[in-house]
């Protein structure tokens, strides 16, 4: 599948919105189908940790297991799916804009189907992912601007 790609330029400094978006306590804020996400220890963001997340798609909650891949403050960060029939691959990349000043945010999302998840993925899942996309971005970008 083809990643699901989208940018929003915020009016915040780089390392301030690296830092929030990475932090998995912030993700229910701004994404409306994260019910809840949170580390599986108690160390700060580190490459290897993993993070449960909980989604809710229709009227189903779905438990996930996500694991940092890279991070590389403030410019990037990779995420990817460790269970489940879906598993997400998220890419973000934080462009500087205006001298540091302002921050160019590019998300790209993509899925990795396993079993039924092979016929979920392009079905349900993406759509339903590219629509709430956009959302999520002006979400963030309302919180970080009005903070």
């Amino acid at each position: 599948m083809s990643a699901i790609r989208q940018s929003i330029d915020i009016a915040r400094r780089p390392e301030e919105v690296y830092t929030y978006i990475t932090d998995p306590a912030h993700l229910p804020e701004w994404q409306a189908s994260a019910l809840s996400a949170r580390p599986l220890d108690d160390a700060p963001p580190h490459v290897g940790q993993r993070v449960a997340v909980t989604r809710r798609m229709g009227r189903r909650d779905l438990p996930m297991t996500m694991e940092v891949v890279e991070l590389d403050p403030p410019r990037s960060w990779h995420l990817h799916g460790v269970d489940g029939p879906v598993r997400g691959d998220v890419r973000g990349t934080i462009e500087p804009l205006d001298d540091g000043r302002r921050s160019r945010v590019t998300l790209a999302l993509d899925f990795e189907g396993h079993g039924i998840g092979r016929v979920l993925a392009p079905l349900v899942v993406k759509p339903f992912a590219r629509k709430e996309m956009p959302r999520s971005e002006e979400k963030l970008k309302h919180l970080l601007e009005h903070a």
